[in-house]
């Protein structure tokens, strides 16, 4: 993002002047006119800065300065110049949307801090904005699997591997990873996406109805079979079935499913005739079966079937730099779902859920991101998180530009552990260049050694 720049508009050539060498000591850049209409040329939804104007000047005055930018932009920071007795005009300007106001005379010293400030908060604003930007412009795979981090790139890449294919597919990952929204892109970005994709929670079937689930019955097949039943199997033929929580299967059934996805066919409950299937399958797991099969939990020639092709979900905790975009995607979701508009999220925020472990992964986070949108979590933490989480003091006391840098600093940490030092892997992680990496590392007295 480029500097950002103090619009300055006032008529009086001597204090506009004046102001603007102060504020340009200051560090900031300026753009300094009397003619409201040429600042205006200067607004517009990606301009990074704040407008200051003086309230009382010929022609159009401040407020229709203000009320004209803010028809281009409604979230503009706009700073108004007072006299003494446009105080009162200046708090109904306030009511109206301005920023702050500032009243005749003040130090150039207040005028920069009050503009850094209102930087700070345009700064969000844009980066949010181009934010949901971006994730508006994704699509396919993008869209469903969030993520910039490099686990995120090469699971993505897997998936777009093996879609196309009819390998059968063990998905690996902690409970509320996303194993189904994998399991459903292997099935929606290959080439049986127009068909049925089928999802059964081997944990959620009773033990008395699964087999008649997964392979229907015939009439009479046994008592309470009243007329015949397609299976699941048999429901996904040309598609996909996608087992979850395999793990939980009952094993006397497991080698019924063995027996399925080795000759692709299968026979209903009450009949010997052979019905060939044309099934993909997808197990999802958030075990290690290996070591069920040794424990005698699992039947392991099943798992030996399906470990042809396994694709490892990571945890979240292992990702962390991804949090604050998949919490924007999952707070676009809820917005629709609820039918809400987001609250506006602020760096320090972000940071706290950048600094948290979180054991219940995306699904945790997508609750926490329901709870914000729903305005039950707007300026507040997580549950079970203190202000200080990993940040090294209490944000909330803090100002936004030092939020900011909080954040910023939290994500290069979590980046430089979990690339265990690796100065190449975090800048390539990050999208930054391997200078931006060092400058950053050394403004905020990082090193290898926090690893």
């Amino acid at each position: 993002m480029e500097q950002a720049c103090v619009l300055l508009v006032d008529d009086e050539s001597d204090l506009r002047h004046s102001l603007a060498q102060g504020l340009e000591l200051t560090g900031h850049r300026v753009v300094a006119t009397g003619a409201p209409e040429e600042a205006l040329q200067h607004v517009n939804r990606g301009f990074y800065g704040v407008l200051v104007t003086d309230i009382r000047m010929p022609g159009f005055d401040g407020f229709e300065v203000m009320r004209r930018a803010m028809e281009i932009d409604p979230a503009l920071p706009v700073v108004l110049i007072t006299g003494h007795g446009d105080v009162p005009l200046a708090v109904e300007a306030m009511r109206a949307g301005a920023y702050d106001f500032m009243e005749k005379p003040f130090s150039v010293g207040h005028l920069a801090s009050v503009a850094e400030r209102a930087i700070e908060k345009r700064r969000l604003v844009l980066e949010n904005r181009i934010l949901r930007e971006d994730l508006a412009d994704r699509s396919g795979l993008e869209s469903r699997l969030v993520g910039r981090s490099p686990s995120m790139e090469r699971l993505r890449q897997m998936v777009l591997a093996l879609a196309p294919t009819d390998a059968d597919v063990l998905i690996l990952g902690e409970t509320g990873s996303g194993k189904d929204v994998v399991a459903r892109a292997l099935h929606d970005e290959g080439p049986r996406k127009g068909k049925a994709f089928v999802a059964l929670n081997c944990g959620a079937l009773p033990a008395e109805i699964i087999e008649s689930e997964l392979f229907g019955h015939e009439k009479g097949a046994f008592t309470g079979a009243s007329g015949q039943r397609i299976g699941k199997l048999e429901y996904a033929h040309g598609g996909t079935v996608f087992l979850d929580e395999i793990e939980s299967m009952p094993l006397e059934l497991q080698v019924k499913l063995l027996r399925v996805i080795e000759t692709r066919s299968i026979e209903r409950l009450g009949s010997n005739k052979s019905i060939d299937l044309d099934v993909r399958f997808i197990a999802a797991s958030k075990e290690d079966l290996e070591k069920a099969g040794q424990e005698g939990r699992f039947r392991l020639d099943l798992f030996y079937r399906l470990n042809v092709v396994t694709v490892p979900i990571p945890p979240l905790r292992d990702r962390l730099e991804d949090v604050p975009l998949l919490f924007q995607h999952l707070a676009i979701e809820a917005r629709a779902r609820y039918r809400r508009e987001i609250p506006d999220i602020s760096p320090a925020y972000l940071a706290r859920l950048a600094s948290r472990p979180w054991p219940g992964n995306v699904r945790e986070l997508r609750n926490v991101a329901d709870r914000f949108v729903l305005g039950l979590e707007s300026g507040s933490l997580p549950d079970g998180l203190s202000p200080a989480h990993g940040l090294g003091g209490d944000l909330t006391q803090d100002s936004l530009s030092d939020q900011v840098a909080a954040y910023e600093r939290a994500l290069i940490a979590t980046a430089l552990t979990r690339n265990e030092g690796s100065i190449k892997a975090t800048y390539e992680g990050l999208g930054l260049s391997r200078k931006a990496l060092y400058e950053k590392m050394r403004k905020y007295g990082l090193g290898r050694e926090d690893a």
